[in-house]
């Protein structure tokens, strides 16, 4: 299968930090206690090994070589450094034109696909067609990901993730 030369570097530019990713419902009250979330994406290949007993075991690693059909975790890490919780944190993650939403990602989803101007769950979006009118979305219509995080208290840190489709 032919390696896809450029897509390395248009995937690995999704690994910078977003800009501003963060809207809080709620200011500070002083500004000596104050959440303080730093976020950094990433980007990781999904691999599926089958042991003996045929049971299987999902890792993720850094992606070696990026080839169409290659499945991928975009992912956001995120901590809060400072001393209070932050609440409702909201990010928009674009998805990569040389990627495709993966049709195991999670249905609860919000997604866009009319490049991030209205955003719900898949089964809820449509696409206009010509001339036809409009269809029911698809994970390839999928432009972009919008995650909320209820709360993330002082020293917390995780990642929230979906999986994508080298196209």
């Amino acid at each position: 299968m032919k390696i896809i030369t450029n897509l390395s570097a248009a995937i690995l530019a999704l690994a910078v930090p977003i800009g501003p990713a963060i809207a809080q419902d709620e200011a500070p009250t002083a500004p000596a206690a104050e959440p303080k979330i730093s976020l950094r994406s990433d980007v990781m290949a999904i691999a599926i090994s089958i042991d003996d007993q045929g049971h299987a075991t999902t890792t993720l690693a850094q992606p070696e070589e990026f080839t169409p059909g290659t499945k991928l975790s975009f992912g956001m890490n995120y901590s809060n450094t400072g001393s209070e919780a932050a609440t409702n944190v909201t990010g928009t993650s674009p998805i990569n034109p040389a990627v495709r939403l993966a049709p195991d990602a999670d249905p609860a989803l919000v997604v866009s696909v009319d490049g991030g101007g209205t955003f719900g769950t898949l089964e809820t979006r449509s696409v206009e067609t010509k001339p036809e009118g409009t269809r029911a979305a698809t994970h390839a219509d999928v432009t972009h990901v919008r995650w909320t995080i209820a709360s993330i208290a002082p020293g917390e840190s995780g990642r929230i993730a979906f999986p994508v489709i080298i196209r």
